[in-house]
């Protein structure tokens, strides 16, 4: 087992909780998560933590410091995310050559979207995040861009051979008239500031209590558009999501200002996601988790999906964006 996790053994997560100084009364559950692994864990006498365990070598300390800088910034502000915990003055961790964080537990349930009341609630605490994202850019944390996001893992999939040679060809120039699409889309919505964002917003990542709700995991805050942490609340038909927009910047630009430019990135936004995931999944295969939760990945019929998805995209990067009622 060379995996990165191979060695995170229960008891490893369990010394690693006591080297802080925590004292944990042998329960712990694994909570769903691919990318680093979380646990929840409960301890004697105190309320119960989540763990995190950071993916070996994906990002280098200092990065990694910026998240909890950010998050703490924004918690201080009285903005609803939930930053690590600091115990000694630190946040960020080291047992058995494992880095990793502890948080407060957390609860909450799916925001309900189709309440125009909830959107722009989000779209007021968005609206905040960004406020407080754009007074400083972060120094070691890389940018949403076309090449980080679609030319290198799209370059990196067709080195490493992970198309079915049936389909490689047919992927190879689908995926790059995408790119095509999207760098128009880019061109359309010219310059525009790029600020600190949460970069993964999208439900499983918002979670709602009755004071509404509260933002976890920006382990992939980055640089970008503002509208990257819009879109993915988006769903439905155009018509809805036209509807959903107005309701997320009525809220938003209590706030923050939105240039309407931005509009013509959501597709492009899209479209370079769903080729970053591919990458993704293909980069983090030796890790059994990845087998066991996508199965399907290396059949045909993914990547024939995969296809008709990125064919959808090119024709709706082609229409008019979005633009709220």
């Amino acid at each position: 087992m060379t995996h990165p996790y191979a060695s995170l053994t229960p008891d490893t997560v369990l010394d690693a909780i006591e080297s802080t100084g925590l004292r944990a009364d042998g329960r712990m559950l694994a909570l769903n998560s691919y990318e680093n692994r979380v646990y929840q864990v409960w301890l004697d006498e105190a309320p119960t933590v989540v763990a995190k365990f950071y993916r070996p070598e994906r990002w280098p300390d200092a990065a990694i410091l910026e998240e909890h800088i950010y998050t703490t910034e924004l918690a201080a502000r009285e903005i609803p995310v939930v930053p690590p915990m600091a115990v000694a003055g630190r946040t960020l961790f080291e047992h058995a050559g494992f880095r990793f964080a502890v948080y407060p537990r957390q609860g909450g349930r799916v925001p309900e979207l189709s309440d125009p009341a909830t959107l722009e609630w989000l779209g007021r605490f968005i609206g905040r995040i960004h406020a407080v994202g754009a007074l400083q850019p972060f120094a070691h944390r890389p940018s949403l861009d076309i090449e980080g996001f679609g030319v290198e893992p799209r370059a990196w999939l067709l080195e490493h051979d992970w198309l079915p040679p049936e389909l490689r060809s047919v992927w190879e120039g689908v995926s790059a008239q995408a790119l095509d699409g999207v760098r128009r889309c880019f061109e359309r919505a010219g310059d525009y500031p790029a600020i600190r964002l949460h970069g993964d917003c999208h439900m499983g990542n918002v979670l709602w209590t009755d004071d509404g709700p509260h933002f976890v995991d920006f382990d992939d805050s980055r640089m970008g558009p503002a509208v990257q942490d819009l879109w993915m609340l988006l769903s439905g038909d155009r018509p809805a999501r036209v509807r959903q927009l107005a309701d997320v910047l009525a809220g938003y630009e209590d706030f923050m200002d939105f240039d309407p430019r931005q509009l013509h990135l959501i597709e492009a936004l899209r479209t370079l996601r769903l080729i970053h995931y591919s990458a993704w999944i293909a980069r983090r295969w030796d890790d059994p988790a990845f087998p066991a939760a996508f199965p399907w990945f290396d059949s045909p019929r993914y990547w024939e999906e995969r296809i008709l998805e990125l064919r959808e995209q090119i024709a709706l990067m082609d229409e008019e964006p979005l633009w709220p009622a």
